[in-house]
Formats: C-alpha cells, sequence, structure tokens
C-alpha cells in the first residue's frame, strides 16, 4: 500500500495555467472577458458549460479546443518530479479539481502523464457527436447539496471529496497537498501536522492561510512556492 498520498489542484497548481480561462483567451477573448463579471452572478462551472456552447455555436471545433489545451502552459519541472515519484512506487496519486475531466485528461496525456493519478475528482464533460463538449457540476444542483461551511464552490466540495478519498484508500502515513486557491482552504484544513501544504504564492490560498488559517486551526506545515522548479524542490526534498 502507498505510504504517501499527493493531491493536486490542477489550474495554477499542477499546471501553469487557469483551463477554463485560457480557453477562451485563446479561441474567444470576448467571452473571457465577458466571464469576468458574469461570474458575479453566474455560478462559475454553469458559466463555463453556457461558454462552451456559445463557442460551439460559433463554429470552434474539438480539435481547436484540444489543441488550445495541448498549448497550454505546463511546466517541464512539474513532469519531471511527479513521474519520479510515481516511479518510485510508495505514492498515491489523488487529482482534486473544479476544472473539467475532458479539460484535465487531454493535457495529462499530451505530457504522458495519463497513469499518473490513482482517481482524479473533477466536473464531469463529454463531447457530444457535433463536437460540442458538454460540461456540468459535479454535485447536481437538483439534488442533494454538500454541508461546507468553509466557503466551497456549490459544485463540490473539495474537503468532503478528500476525505472519501481517504477513507477509502487509507491510511497514509502523510498527505502532500498542492493548491493555490481559495477553495483549497477547505481540504487543507482537514490535514493533520505531519502533512505538508504546497501553497502557490500570491493566490487566494496563501490569504485565507494567513487570514484564517489559526483562528480555524489549519494543522499541517505550510511550503511556498512560486515557479514550478522550486515546487519540484519541496518533493524531492520528501522521502518516505
Amino acid at each position: 500500500m502507498p505510504r504517501q498520498l499527493f493531491v493536486f489542484d490542477f489550474d495554477w497548481s499542477l499546471a501553469d495555467q487557469d483551463t477554463d480561462r485560457y480557453v477562451f483567451e485563446v479561441l474567444a477573448p470576448d467571452i473571457r472577458r465577458r466571464n469576468k463579471s458574469a461570474k458575479q452572478h453566474t455560478q462559475w462551472t454553469d458559466l463555463v458549460a453556457q461558454s462552451l456552447q456559445d463557442i460551439h455555436a460559433r463554429g470552434v471545433t474539438r480539435s481547436q479546443i484540444e489543441d488550445t489545451l495541448v498549448s497550454m502552459p505546463f511546466h517541464p519541472a512539474m513532469v519531471r518530479a511527479t513521474s519520479r515519484l510515481k516511479a518510485q512506487g510508495n505514492t498515491a496519486f489523488f487529482c482534486l479539481s473544479n476544472a473539467n475531466s475532458v479539460f484535465i485528461s487531454t493535457i495529462l496525456k499530451s505530457k504522458g502523464l495519463e497513469d499518473l493519478f490513482d482517481q482524479i475528482t473533477t466536473n464531469p464533460a463529454e463531447w457530444d457527436s457535433t463536437g460540442l463538449l458538454k460540461l456540468r457540476r459535479r454535485v447536481d444542483p437538483a439534488g442533494p447539496q454538500h454541508a461546507c461551511t468553509v466557503g466551497c464552490s456549490p459544485n463540490m466540495c473539495k474537503g468532503e471529496e478528500l476525505d472519501a478519498f481517504i477513507k477509502e484508500h487509507g491510511p497514509f502515513d502523510r498527505v502532500v497537498y498542492t493548491g493555490d486557491g481559495s477553495n483549497d482552504f477547505c481540504p487543507i484544513l482537514r490535514l493533520r501536522s505531519e502533512d505538508i501544504v504546497c501553497c502557490r504564492l500570491h493566490r487566494g490560498l496563501q490569504k485565507r492561510i494567513n487570514d484564517e488559517g489559526k483562528r480555524l486551526g489549519l494543522k499541517a506545515q505550510i511550503r511556498y512556492w512560486a515557479g514550478a522548479w522550486e515546487a519540484e524542490e519541496i518533493y524531492n526534498s520528501l522521502s518516505i
């Protein structure tokens, strides 16, 4: 059984960009601009789903979206570091992301990392016969909702998802969580003092750690990084 668990958020954590934004920056900048204000009154996953319908109606093809995803920045240091850990054989890998299954799997395959993760928990998406990428929330808005009180998005409580994964696949001697956004704060509150958070600098997670971590009882050790090469240094320093 693997002795440690590496958990990765995807956008701005494993990858060096945000999939939901990058696709529209490349293929429909006006929609990217619209979404900056529209997110104030529309749930983000629903907004991305609508935006995918909009670019499909304009004639944007599946291959254009896939080519854009493959071109998205993804640092070689992350490929090196995760491949090295995977080869050692004592680490389980869990992807916990508010992106979607097609975006993530397309990028991972292009980097030779399609077999990296033991499980990917994200919003489901699939191509239909016309080339439309159909996206929906992981937590169906018409069904029971999650019970998060820390501020997770309606589509998913990352803390609940992390607890469920560890309950099914653990226990682990150590959990290493790599994230950047404010919605990564809930899951890191579930970690123990022997666990490690690899927090990307100058983004939402760092702010929440600084503003709320002590008050809400954050126990995990915090390691900060800015570039993926620095995250690689942290990972390489961890032996188990």
